[in-house]
């Protein structure tokens, strides 16, 4: 799409659209955007710019169901921050949910992406979130259903 264009990270339903307090990474607040896999979805996780991969973190944790708030911050979950040419950042959360027990990612800190390109996969469903800078443009609502590596989620 562009360099101005953040896009979907996954296929599924948006289901937050907040601001909050960064917990990991970024020390600012900033806009989620989370976006819910059920089992029927296709569980291909997708880099949602181009750029460098500055940070990858896996973290042990509970299998709350994917929609429960607090599943961002206590379930098993892989953190990335991809870099993009504009010099902005944004984080991905792959979450896994109360049926998903594998996260596989396949990135690594000082990896060179394409936007659209394999991230990973969640197993059985779950969420991906997005932490974006507060002055990113949100293309989407709630309840609106992205294509990962097609839906525009956000311009910055």
């Amino acid at each position: 799409m562009g360099a101005d264009t953040v896009l979907a990270p996954c296929d599924g339903k948006v289901v937050v659209i907040e601001e909050v307090d960064a917990d990991e990474y970024f020390k600012d607040r900033r806009i989620q955007v989370s976006i819910f896999m059920s089992p029927l979805n296709v569980h291909v996780n997708r880099n949602p710019v181009s750029g460098e991969v500055v940070y990858n973190q896996y973290h042990k944790g509970k299998y709350l169901v994917a929609w429960h708030p607090k599943s961002s911050t206590e379930n098993e979950r892989h953190s990335n921050v991809f870099k993009a040419a504009n010099g902005k950042e944004v984080l991905t959360k792959q979450i896994a949910g109360a049926l998903a027990k594998r996260i596989v990612n396949y990135l690594s800190v000082g990896d060179k992406v394409a936007q659209a390109g394999e991230m990973g996969f969640i197993k059985f469903g779950s969420r991906v979130d997005l932490l974006l800078p507060l002055d990113a443009d949100i293309k989407v609502k709630i309840g609106d259903i992205a294509v990962g590596g097609i839906t525009e989620v956000a311009r910055w």
